[in-house]
């Protein structure tokens, strides 16, 4: 049946048109129901012939109106609720309001064990309605859900055999649930149907929290309208940014804004300034006069005071946090939230707060995050005993200006804490790092010869490729090294030039644009690395087989190759398709013995000493151009071969090989850059690293001064200049440290697309280079893969491509996604450092030497480089405990006696590791053994964060990233 409206339209350029949509209306649209004797002959049922009844209603199917998956979707995931009918008009109402919990729902649709039904009700010539005049559009979908209920209640019972099988309409509407009874439909609420679940008792548990009473009490400031914000921000007036908050003080957040002109940090202090919003949010800060200017805190603040009396005494605790003597920096307060970024948080419940006479009903407790920068959350449950001591993920439901905190709702059991399996899954979650095994639809799209697959004559006929499987090509990796996607050769040319190439692992043979894997790849975006295992991007059998470029075994690769002179300057770069054969898989220890030996004079080992040497010219070059040598510590565990418990622990060892590797990647990765920008300049996939607000390196600054040393950071020239100047011969450990600090000051590296930035902002940086991309692990990284097929659409003029190359919309919400799963696959790595060091020290005591990184009032945050470990070390009992140290405000140190701690200093501490008895945090302590000084006590902090995990800009400077891969 088609159905027709026509109405008339001006166009752009002032003509007026008729426009007509026609809708068609079918009969044959079936219900999905195994007992329907109708619609069960014509296709596969999806809804069951024995649904589930509960106490107070007979086995039904549910109709969920579009408010139920919006407030309730833990809920209608949960394995217990089956046999659900998803109206088309529910499901694009959820499309328009929030795309996360409208794939939330896809996926719910798409498990075929939930039996969750999608039936188009707006395609359904009997449950189709027209809009009613002066019927709101939410009043129209709330009558189209009802219609539909009442006409599956209707077929059913004209088209089954007997079979008694209600049909149930969910809603918390109670207008909506009224008029539905007036029609005879069955109906009830969310908390009146989960209660009826008694075999479930944990549903209850997971029911949203309601919104909180009316009240004169206010805590908070009301937040700004849209269209305030919106028009602060195009005034200048508001600063529009991501919220973070400091690890070190949960009561001091920073966002990165013009202030009268110039890119600055601004400073938000206490919970009050942060106005309800959480780590992560996009947020509207206004500035605060000059006069109320601060500078950043200088005591830490590890825990939120989770008792709501305590909270709010914030202006006398800001006057303590803040250094009166030193320069203000821009302050400001939040007056808006633009895009919330909660999400399902792990965590355990506060055993202080579950009443120790508990009944069998819900009662109120707070839950706090692992990420100590999320504020503790209110939530009630009757499963309070038994959730103490369990990591469990909690969800957010609302947060009114009259309330401390937060409130949400319990939504799973994770396990015991302490549990490796259970911690491990704990930061998968909390950095929403996808860990699922690959789907079948995926690996139906690997080749069907398996491991058997070989290259063939055809590749070198009909694709144009080149044939260097004479060539001496090899990989240098580190052990273990299973997913080897680059490789390199020299040799000489009959003029006396070198051909220099670094071949790549041609993964786009096998993963095309738009087949499953290519959707679940840049879904995931990167490879994850742990210290125990490895998260692939792509099915193994590419990534660890048919990619990886081993020795001895023909593969397909992208090469780039370029004929270079004595002294490494590029005559000229070519592209191509090609076939290796790699001679040799080294490891950089083997490599450098190949290098250090004379002896050894074979031509692979040669062609290594030649890319060694044009390494380092190179490497010279960059940094006479400003490139940037950072650092951090970072650290190899060594694990017990069954329990794959930690038994050793070294720092990484880097060698001139590792620095081979690095400069061949960088010098490919630029050199495709500029070719797909010339061929693509409005859709390229580039990588940006913006310059850091000057106010970042103050503090830095400040302290090199103090040790004689000048910082400019004018440019990357002269800040590379001065870190290479800050040098005292009889401390060696002192430059590193220098530059590990001057990492944190660092914005973190991006990819863009390049028609949404002007050309000036495509600079690197770190590398100080004008442009740059990602080309050379398209195993481990979707960014690659991109790239790779961008700079094939440059060399072959003939080649078919679509909209995913050239759409500018759609190359930077895909540059977005990788961001992200960039910025989560770090962090994740970094927490299972964190992870592993716990472990490796439960039952030991170990005394270190470590470094003064930064000096506050109640302690110093100390690094010890052994174990790449940074944490507070308090001076005193409690935070806002006596101490025998006093604060120096103008030389920035710790006073006791003779005693004096500054920045920089070497100090000895203590390290052990605190059972977990009450399922809280793993516990470091960090007490100071020298200099000692009598009255200081050691103080449980929360575990220790591997230092690499406080480089939050760790990409400043690109590196061959797989030095991380063991």
């Amino acid at each position: 049946m088609l159905r027709s409206k026509s109405f008339v339209k001006r166009t752009r350029k002032g003509n007026v048109v008729k426009v007509v949509k026609e809708h068609y209306l079918r009969d044959d649209i079936p219900c999905s129901s195994e007992i329907c004797n109708a619609c069960s002959k014509t296709s596969t049922p999806v809804l069951s012939s024995t649904p589930k009844g509960t106490s107070a209603f007979k086995p039904h199917y549910l109709i969920p109106d579009t408010n139920v998956f919006i407030s309730q979707l833990d809920i209608m995931e949960h394995p217990a609720i089956k046999d659900v009918i998803v109206l088309q008009t529910v499901r694009e109402e959820i499309r328009h309001l929030s795309t996360p919990v409208y794939n939330r729902l896809n996926t719910i649709l798409a498990d075929k064990t939930k039996r969750f039904y999608m039936f188009a009700n707006e395609h359904q010539r009997d449950t189709f309605i027209e809009k009613l005049k002066g019927e709101t559009p939410n009043d129209r979908n709330d009558r189209a859900i009802r219609v539909a209920t009442k006409w599956f209640v209707d077929h059913l019972k004209a088209n089954s055999s007997g079979e008694n099988i209600d049909v149930i309409m969910l809603s918390d509407d109670r207008g909506n649930r009224e008029k539905a009874k007036a029609t005879g439909i069955k109906t009830c609420g969310v908390i009146e149907y989960v209660e009826s679940i008694k075999d479930t008792p944990e549903l209850l548990d997971m029911v949203s929290a309601p919104k909180a009473a009316a009240s004169e009490q206010v805590v908070y400031e009301e937040h700004l309208s849209p269209a305030q914000i919106q028009n602060g921000i195009k005034k200048g007036t508001l600063i529009q940014a991501p919220f973070n908050v400091s690890v070190h003080n949960v009561q001091e957040a920073t966002v990165v804004g013009e202030v009268e002109g110039e890119v600055k940090t601004v400073f938000i202090l206490g919970r009050k300034h942060f106005n309800r919003c959480i780590q992560g949010d996009i947020v509207a800060v206004e500035l605060l006069p000059k006069s109320e200017w601060k500078r950043g805190a200088s005591i830490a603040i590890e825990e939120e005071d989770d008792d709501e009396e305590k909270m709010f005494g914030e202006e006398e605790n800001i006057d303590r946090m803040t250094e009166s003597d030193s320069p203000v920096e821009p302050t400001g307060k939040v007056v808006g939230i633009i895009r919330k970024k909660w999400r399902p948080y792990c965590g355990f419940i506060v055993k202080k707060t579950v009443p120790k006479n508990t009944t069998s009903g819900p009662v109120g407790v707070m839950f706090r995050a692992m990420d100590k920068r999320i504020p503790p959350i209110k939530i009630r449950t009757s499963q309070a005993q038994s959730l103490v001591g369990n990591r469990i993920v909690v969800s957010i439901d609302s947060w009114p200006t009259n309330s401390s905190f937060p409130m949400g709702h319990f939504v799973k059991t994770l396990g015991s804490s302490g549990d490796r399996e259970t911690e491990t899954e704990v930061l998968l979650l909390e950095h929403d790092v996808p860990y699922q095994e690959f789907s079948q639809r995926v690996l139906q799209d690997l080749p069907v010869e398996g491991d058997q697959w070989v290259v063939q004559d055809k590749h070198l006929t009909q694709e144009k490729r080149r044939d260097f499987r004479d060539l001496d090509i090899c990989s240098i990796d580190p052990p273990g090294c299973t997913d080897i996607d680059d490789a390199l050769h020299a040799r000489i040319l009959p003029n006396g030039n070198w051909e220099v190439g670094v071949h790549i692992a041609d993964v786009t043979y096998f993963v095309k644009h738009g087949m499953p894997m290519d959707v679940e790849a840049a879904s995931r975006g990167t490879s994850v690395y742990l210290v125990d295992k490895r998260l692939d991007m792509l099915p193994s059998l590419l990534g660890t087989n048919l990619c990886s470029l081993r020795s001895n075994v023909e593969r397909l690769a992208f090469s780039c190759v370029w004929e270079m002179n004595e002294n490494a300057e590029i005559v000229s770069v070519d592209f191509t398709k090609s076939i290796i054969r790699s001679k040799h898989s080294f490891t950089y220890d083997e490599a450098q013995t190949r290098i250090d030996d004379e002896r050894m004079q074979d031509p692979i080992t040669k062609g290594i000493r030649v890319l060694n040497k044009f390494a380092k010219i190179l490497r010279q070059k960059r940094m006479e151009n400003g490139a940037l040598t950072l650092s951090s510590p970072e650290v190899r565990f060594n694990l017990e071969n069954d329990s794959q418990d930690p038994v050793d622990v070294e720092m990484k060892e880097l060698k001139e090989t590792n620095a081979l590797v690095e400069e061949f990647m960088l010098l490919a990765n630029i050199s495709v850059a500029k070719k797909i920008y010339s061929k693509f300049p409005s859709s390229a996939m580039l990588r940006k690293h913006a310059a850091p607000p000057s106010n970042n390196f103050d503090s830095l600054r400040q302290i090199l001064m103090e040790k004689g040393f000048v910082l400019e950071t004018g440019s990357s020239k002269e800040l590379a200049d001065s870190l290479d100047r800050a040098v005292i011969p009889e401390d060696p450990y002192f430059n590193k440290l220098v530059r590990i600090m001057t990492t944190r000051c660092m914005m973190q590296a991006q990819y863009f697309c390049s028609g949404t930035e002007i050309e000036s902002e495509f600079k690197h940086y770190g590398l100080a280079s004008p442009i740059y991309t990602h080309f050379t692990s398209p195993i481990r990284r979707y960014a690659d893969v991109i790239v790779h097929r961008l700079l094939q659409a440059c060399i072959e003029p003939d080649l078919e491509y679509g909209q995913e190359l050239t759409d500018t919309q759609k190359m930077k919400d895909l540059c977005d996604n990788l961001n992200f799963r960039n910025r989560m696959a770090q962090q994740a790595s970094r927490s299972s450092v964190e992870l592993f060091t716990s472990l490796y020290f439960r039952n030991k005591i170990e005394v270190e030497e470590g470094r003064i990184l930064r000096v506050l009032k109640n302690g110093i945050i100390v690094l010890v480089p052994k174990y790449g470990i940074e944490t507070i070390v308090y001076t005193s009992a409690t935070v806002d405990g006596p101490s025998p140290f006093t604060y120096d405000e103008e030389a920035k140190s710790l006073v006791a006696g003779d005693v004096m701690l500054k920045t920089f200093d070497s100090v000895k501490v203590e390290i052990t590791v605190e059972g977990d008895a009450e399922g809280m945090r793993q516990k470091m302590n960090m007490k100071l053994v020298e200099p000692y000084v009598e009255g200081v006590s050691v103080i449980p902090t929360t575990t220790a964060t591997n230092s690499s995990a406080k480089r939050s800009h760790e990409d400043a400077v690109e590196t061959k990233a797989k030095k991380s891969k063991k």
